[in-house]
């Protein structure tokens, strides 16, 4: 029996003694996603502010504090509750925010973390980063002529059994059948089916009313059936050829269809969000999300929370704005504070790219194979 089974029973063990002691939440993936590397090997060069890195450690200790108190980690060979996951977030930022070079930093960082590198698609660490971001819809709180396509809350049923029901009506049933209607569910009304469909891809989104007031909604439940990708289902139709399978591209060729033919196509993903208001969009730790410095991942797979650093080429843009046809390299540190249904596995990762339409332009452009870290204090 591997060690690291061993000490995992002992765990379970002293755990579960007491019936008055809370047990503690284990969570070990089923395969071998991460290996030790040197850092001393990693240059750890970041491309973003400080402020951006701090706030988003802040919100992974304080989830360490909070829903994720009781958690105990498998990172490679290491078994380490939240606690540590704290300490070792606290350590870091230390380093980030002591007053020294930035090459002094990066060699205390070398010195005092032990840095673990993703196995990737196929085992040697290519790992498959997209991007998302929190689209901005013009909306209504109330259904008029111009905005008719509802976003609900979920159904009294949905929320006392917390997502157990896995044959809840259908994506179709609920926006071509309307067989939510009438229930007092809707909490907003948008323009668009299309781009509403792609906000409950993305999870969050902000609606803008005519008055200018701007209304923020998460995702709160699912109807429990599978996500499946409509770009692709597309591609294998020939419904679009295989350079534009995007959302970009599924965009584009909905516009002006009509509503039969909208909905028969995005039915294909049957999953369906059910929205609720928050003062700021969140990820699935319950904290909100950081722009450029959230990442999603399995949650089965990789520790939600941890500190992690990644490597790869990002869209470039002219000085006007303008996406060009290029790509450059960046490194940055990043934390593991959300997850996404398409994010499956040791070889993806999904990184927030941040709100409105400039980021929408990052987002829809990235796919790109790059190097996913993570480090945890000695």
């Amino acid at each position: 029996m591997k060690l690291w089974r061993i000490i995992l029973l002992i765990l379970l063990i002293v755990a579960t003694a007491g019936c008055a002691r809370r047990i503690a939440q284990i969570l070990t993936p089923t395969v071998e996603p991460l290996s030790r590397v040197e850092a001393a090997d990693i240059d750890f060069a970041d491309d973003l502010d400080i402020e951006s890195l701090n706030l988003a450690v802040d919100r992974s200790i304080s989830y360490y504090e909070s829903a994720g108190r009781n958690n105990v980690y498998r990172v490679a060979d290491r078994l380490i509750n939240a606690a540590q996951m704290k300490e070792s977030l606290l350590n870091f930022r230390n380093i980030i925010k002591e007053n020294s070079s930035i090459d002094d930093k990066k060699r205390r960082i070398s010195r005092e973390f032990d840095v673990y590198r993703a196995a990737g698609q196929d085992g040697s660490g290519g790992v498959l980063f997209t991007g998302y971001y929190v689209p901005r819809l013009a909306g209504s709180r109330t259904r008029t002529e111009k905005y008719k396509y509802p976003l609900y809350k979920p159904p009294p049923e949905l929320i006392s059994r917390k997502n157990s029901i896995s044959s809840y009506y259908s994506r179709k049933e609920i926006d071509a059948g309307g067989i939510l209607q009438g229930k007092n569910l809707e909490i907003a009304w948008v323009a668009d089916p299309v781009e509403l469909f792609f906000l409950h891809i993305q999870g969050s989104g902000e609606i803008k009313l005519e008055d200018d007031t701007i209304l923020t909604v998460s995702t709160w439940r699912t109807n429990g059936r599978p996500y499946r990708s409509v770009p692709r289902y597309m591609l294998e139709k020939g419904i679009i050829n295989g350079s534009s399978a995007s959302n970009s591209s599924v965009k584009r060729f909905l516009k002006g269809k009509n509503e039969d033919d909208i909905y028969e196509i995005l039915s294909y993903n049957e999953r369906y969000i059910f929205f609720r208001f928050v003062e700021k969009p969140t990820g699935s730790l319950g904290k909100p999300v950081t722009s450029g410095r959230t990442i999603a991942t399995d949650p089965e797979i990789f520790p939600p929370g941890a500190l992690a650093f990644i490597r790869l080429n990002k869209p470039a843009f002219d000085r006007q704005g303008n996406l060009i046809n290029q790509r450059v390299p960046f490194s940055r540190f990043v934390l593991n504070q959300d997850k996404g249904a398409a994010i499956k596995g040791p070889g993806r990762v999904d990184l927030f790219c941040g709100f409105g339409e400039a980021a929408g332009i990052i987002a829809a452009s990235l796919k790109e194979k790059g190097e996913l870290y993570f480090l945890v204090a000695k």
